[in-house]
């Protein structure tokens, strides 16, 4: 591997600002995946494709790559997989309790109650005695888009599955086995038009050594095909809320699709609640981003070459209390209509802005495109943030999620001489 190379999950421009670098006209990158980020790598202007074992600057690949490449203890998926991303967040609980106190402990109270399966199950089923009734939900660890999901609330429902030692159909032949999650189910999740959904929110971490976070203003929400009732826990149309899931469903209308735009949202529940409550919701939302980082920073192995854009998935319930349900590496960013595909180009876009593989940023800026940065080795407060509100209020973290992303504005001013060489 050459010195100016950067690898990893996706690389980072840290590493190739260098002597080595100046001059050159041509960003190199070699990509795999067919999909949106495709599509913005061959319309960056200087930048050129490799293929094959070409020498490269960037490598945007995804986790199977890096597997076949790297040794796993490097890679090891701290905060993605299910089960560990489970296992950090209490991990980092008890240690705030016991070294801050009980108040900071309870700021990490955002995840439903958890257990690894087969390694807790003991654990599991006396918590479950502990709550007779209630709904639980079982996923795969390492599994994405609904599968292998079910929700049950009788043990006897998953005798079956605990009795093959947690294989799948796939696995039955083999001694294989397959680790699972048990959750309480979110059973009061928010509303709208009678159908469930959730948030999908885009973080970018650009170092976890010191740790600097990055939050995009545009996401989305998705919404079930099927509105919510408790009556009927079988149906996947009402309880997942998976585009992969969703749109395999009989009555799913491709142009309509099953997404709000993040703004969208917001407008909804500010009108419906008021801007003070919406504010709140938001600003909670932000310590679920910033506290699951630091759950695994210090276990994560830092590599300045490196960057890692995530897909938070967040549940609302009725009290407009958001859940963290998962965090995904390499989400997906196959579009499922036109809007959902120039949003994905406007966010990969100004991923590579921000990673400024081209050398264009001071390092000093606190917004870059649609991204915002809302956590630089600590915390930081919007620009317009006077002394009295940082005072008195929690609500003056960089961040804007949902609201106006004026980013072709914004990229006109922070760097004019990348969009007029666009234009020629």
């Amino acid at each position: 591997m050459s010195k100016n190379k950067t690898s990893g999950h996706k690389a980072s421009s840290d590493a190739v600002r260098s002597e080595e670098r100046v001059g050159r006209a041509c960003v190199r990158y070699k990509c795999v995946l067919p999909n949106s980020i495709q599509s913005v790598l061959r319309q960056r202007p200087g930048w050129a494709e490799v293929k094959d074992d070409g020498e490269w600057d960037l490598n945007w690949c995804d986790v199977g790559w890096l597997r076949e490449n790297y040794d796993h203890s490097y890679m090891e998926e701290h905060l993605t997989r299910k089960n560990l991303m489970v296992k950090n967040l209490k991990r980092y609980k008890k240690l705030l309790e016991r070294e801050v106190g009980p108040m900071e402990a309870s700021r990490c109270s955002f995840f439903p109650c958890t257990f690894a399966l087969p390694s807790e199950y003991h654990l599991f089923v006396e918590e479950f005695k502990r709550c007779p009734g209630s709904t639980w939900i079982m996923k795969p660890v390492a599994k994405s888009q609904g599968k292998g999901i079910f929700l049950f609330r009788k043990l006897k429902d998953i005798m079956d599955w605990k009795k093959d030692g947690g294989r799948s159909e796939e696995q039955k032949d083999s001694t294989q086995v397959e680790n699972y999650v048990a959750q309480r189910y979110i059973e009061n999740p928010y509303l709208i038009n009678g159908r469930k959904f959730d948030l999908r929110v885009y973080v970018l971490v650009s170092s976890y050594a010191p740790l600097k976070a990055w939050l995009y203003r545009d996401g989305f929400a998705r919404f079930s095909n099927t509105r919510f009732s408790l009556n009927s826990i079988d149906d996947k149309y009402m309880h997942l809320t998976n585009v992969a899931v969703q749109k395999t469903a009989p009555d799913y209308d491709p142009e309509k699709g099953c997404k709000w735009q993040m703004q969208q949202l917001r407008r909804y529940l500010t009108a419906k609640h008021g801007r003070e409550a919406v504010e709140t919701l938001f600003a909670e939302m932000d310590n679920i981003f910033v506290r699951s980082l630091q759950s695994v920073q210090k276990i994560i192995i830092n590599d300045k070459r490196c960057f890692e854009l995530y897909g938070y998935d967040i549940l609302l319930d009725q009290d407009l209390k958001p859940w963290l349900i998962e965090v995904n590496a390499s989400p997906s960013y196959t579009p499922s209509g036109q809007e959902d595909y120039e949003m994905k180009c406007r966010l990969l876009e100004d991923t590579l802005n921000v990673v400024d593989m081209e050398g264009r940023l001071t390092g000093k800026e606190k917004r870059v495109g649609g991204f915002d940065l809302m956590w630089n080795d600590g915390p930081v407060c919007r620009e317009d943030a006077n002394l009295e509100t940082l005072a008195s209020s929690c609500f003056t973290a960089n961040t804007h999620l949902g609201c106006v992303n004026d980013r072709e504005r914004q990229l006109r001013r922070l760097m004019k001489p990348l969009l007029c060489q666009k234009r020629m």
